[in-house]
């Protein structure tokens, strides 16, 4: 999964450069400049409304950018968009599988769509299903399953091609605590076993603090701070901190009502219900 340019460097697999988007007069993310590592987790955090889902959008070629650069997996996202969209996997932030069909039947809709070879798509829908925990659960209409393995089922569809660089939008809003902890789980073994950059938004400082090598913290469309979590801490002058507290620093925002929280969690969970 490691990219590599032609003298064998290493390579990041997202770079932006001055990636900009306006909604008329509304400048939704300004100048942005991030690189993202091969095998990284990095989490973009950020108040409602301070530009992480059009990042995304962008990123993910759903958004044309007003103007900038951006590449991921070494592929210009206004020039190359097809060839993008086959180094990814996207995991959006509202429930996307059909409740009607069961998780393999879902998983053999997105293994078609995807161009996964037909003599390898039972193999790889099975290591899907086994990776995510719910080879039991497979032949089950996915109506009837809870919040969190509708979540796991989500990544294993977003999985399946062997994408390069797998792209969450508030991958755990409204799961209880195991389920998150679940899918903590995980994101990190994507990581670790796949050397799959993962590139994550999040309201759920915690899981930005466990999960993620290195966060940017937007604010009105643009990066107030990037680093590691220990430095992000650090910087505030308070080594023992909370990345709530840093968040609440470079942003001006409290987590519980800047950025309307709690509403996002009710609305997470009531649409895992309605599968």
């Amino acid at each position: 999964m490691t990219g590599r340019i032609g003298d064998g460097t290493l390579m990041n697999m997202i770079e932006t450069s001055s990636l900009t988007r306006r909604f008329g007069d509304l400048t939704a993310v300004d100048r942005l400049d991030l690189s993202v590592a091969a095998g990284e987790v990095f989490g973009l955090l950020g108040p409602n409304g301070a530009g992480k889902t059009t990042v995304i959008k962008m990123l993910t070629t759903l958004l044309p950018p007003t103007s900038g650069q951006a590449t991921v997996a070494g592929f210009d996202v206004q020039r190359r968009p097809a060839r993008v969209r086959e180094m990814i996997g996207y995991v959006p932030q509202l429930v996307s599988v059909d409740g009607t069909l069961t998780a393999y039947e879902n998983l053999l809709i997105f293994a078609k769509l995807y161009g996964v070879p037909q003599s390898v798509r039972r193999a790889r829908i099975a290591a899907a299903l086994e990776f995510v925990g719910l080879e039991e659960a497979a032949h089950r209409q996915v109506r009837g399953y809870s919040g969190g393995m509708m979540r796991r089922l989500e990544i294993a569809l977003a999985m399946l091609h062997h994408p390069r660089v797998l792209f969450l939008d508030e991958p755990t809003g409204g799961l209880d605590p195991l389920a998150r902890q679940a899918v903590w789980q995980h994101l990190r073994s994507l990581a670790q076993e796949y050397r799959m950059t993962v590139f994550l938004t999040t309201h759920f400082m915690e899981e930005a603090d466990h999960l993620c090598g290195r966060v940017a913290i937007m604010n009105l469309g643009r990066v107030a701070a990037l680093g590691r979590p220990e430095e992000l801490k650090t910087s505030i002058g308070r080594p023992d901190a909370t990345l709530d507290e840093v968040f609440a620093h470079y942003t001006g925002h409290e987590l519980d009502n800047g950025g309307n929280y709690r509403e996002i969690s009710r609305t997470r969970r009531t649409l895992a219900r309605l599968g």
